[in-house]
């Protein structure tokens, strides 16, 4: 079975940081893309950042710049470091893996195309 364990998030004041985490059970889907999803209060999961097997990595204006992910192959481990945080970044952060070989660029990164993921860690930003 495939296990992705999400940690990291609390609640902030509007600028401060935090860094995400995201273990994972198995070496499997190193080849494929992995990423990070903002969950909103209506369900939707919003694409933050994604990583290919060879460190590139892409997501949509609204995270270039502030936020970061990256991987640790050797741990199985996700990250997601995430500065000058705003409101509208609350959300409950989720990590997904096995997606395309080839990661979207910008908002062009879908759930649907994610097979496994974690159960999530809240952010609140307070403003």
């Amino acid at each position: 079975q495939v296990h992705l364990v999400e940690s990291g998030g609390g609640s902030v004041q509007a600028g401060g940081s935090l860094k995400l985490s995201c273990a994972v059970s198995t070496h499997a889907y190193d080849s494929y893309c992995m990423a990070w999803f903002r969950q909103t209060s209506g369900n939707k999961r919003v694409p933050v950042r994604a990583i290919d097997k060879y460190g590139h990595t892409s997501g949509p204006d609204s995270t270039k710049g502030r936020f970061e992910i990256s991987k640790n192959d050797a741990e199985n481990t996700l990250y997601l470091e995430m500065n000058n945080l705003k409101p509208d970044d609350t959300g409950l952060y989720l990590c997904a893996i096995d997606g395309p070989l080839v990661c979207g660029e910008r908002n062009s990164i879908y759930a649907s195309e994610y097979t496994y993921w974690g159960q999530g860690t809240q952010v609140t930003v307070s403003s």
